[in-house]
């Protein structure tokens, strides 16, 4: 069965150049099935523009993107029609709608994610062309093992995102022992945006470092977010945390980029943490529809740490953040 998924980007400005390419080539970057560290579904995650688009360019309409599920293996999950995963959305899906589709995880599956990527890409091109925003990111821990920043340009050459390629072949080996055991691991993901103007944002409601802070949330899998300096911050002192300023600028960006919920015209620093992926062959306890006790043990193909695809996935949310924040600084769109 073929079941698509369907992206809109409402509120895009009219006069955009923008083409399945544009959107693809984000796409490939989080699709699954790129290296043997990730879920082996083989999806070309193909991009179709169904609306908004004319002769090339945005009209102003609303964007209608159509991604189509090629590989999708509704057998693998048979064994929890009546049984609940622990640590997914299995439990409070039930509980909340009285039903569920048990074929995988719906709008708790990654899978979901790919839609925010492509209508990001949309964003992307249009804050890079409109004010020069940049926007990264990279893996920064995975499980136990920190990872340093190193260089802009490691990231795109190897399957974990890493800044640092010297620790690559660490990692693979760490991967591998752990898919080996059935079980999975959590991961770090940073995320940059460079060249943002002073003055997005609000005071109160429309808050900059709220809005990235939900945007990032609403990812499947997350569980923390930090912005600037984050929970480090715990143990600085006023004199450490605080950015002095200078004629020249700034001294330092612990606040990541954002003070009172505007952006100061620094970096806008994010940092995420993902979850273990749920899914793992080790037997867990858990309870069936009836409350009665059950052992799962979750078959098929799931990623052992679905932080490893999620470094687009932070950047998309990152771009449609600062897209919508146009409405909120007041600014005349750009034509």
């Amino acid at each position: 069965m073929v079941r698509p998924l369907d992206a809109w980007s409402n509120g895009c400005p009219p006069g955009l150049t923008i083409s399945t390419d544009d959107i693809q080539r984000d796409l490939d970057r989080r699709k699954p099935g790129t290296s043997r560290h990730v879920t082996q579904r083989q999806e070309s995650d193909h991009v179709e523009i169904l609306s908004g688009v004319f002769e090339g360019q945005t009209t102003g309409t609303p964007i209608a993107l159509l991604i189509r599920n090629e590989d999708a293996r509704s057998r693998d999950y048979g064994n929890l029609v009546d049984t609940f995963r622990p640590g997914h959305a299995d439990y409070t899906y039930w509980q909340k709608y009285g039903i569920r589709d048990h074929r995988g995880g719906g709008r708790a599956s990654a899978r979901e994610t790919a839609v925010r990527v492509a209508a990001a890409a949309i964003a992307r091109k249009w804050l890079r062309e409109k004010y020069g925003v940049v926007i990264h990111g990279y893996l920064s821990q995975l499980g136990p093992l920190e990872l340093a920043f190193k260089d802009w340009e490691a990231v795109g050459q190897n399957p974990f995102f890493s800044a640092d390629p010297d620790v690559v072949a660490k990692l693979e080996s760490f991967m591998d022992e752990l898919r080996k055991a059935g079980d999975s691991v959590g991961a770090r993901i940073t995320t940059v945006a460079e060249h943002v103007p002073v003055g997005w944002g609000a005071p109160v409601y429309g808050k900059l470092d709220a809005d990235l802070a939900a945007a990032m949330m609403s990812i499947n899998a997350v569980k923390a977010v930090e912005i600037g300096s984050g929970f480090a911050s715990v143990v600085q002192r006023g004199s450490e945390h605080s950015d002095e300023l200078t004629p020249e600028g700034f001294v330092t960006n612990h606040a990541g980029g954002i003070l009172g919920g505007i952006s100061t015209g620094q970096d806008i620093v994010v940092t995420i943490g993902i979850k273990p992926t749920s899914s793992i062959r080790i037997p867990r306890r858990s309870i069936d529809k009836q409350g009665k006790p059950v052992t799962v043990e979750t078959n098929g193909r799931h990623d052992p740490c679905v932080g490893i695809r999620a470094t687009p996935i932070a950047e998309a949310m990152m771009a449609l953040v600062l897209m919508i924040m146009r409405w909120y600084i007041g600014l005349k769109m750009p034509t």
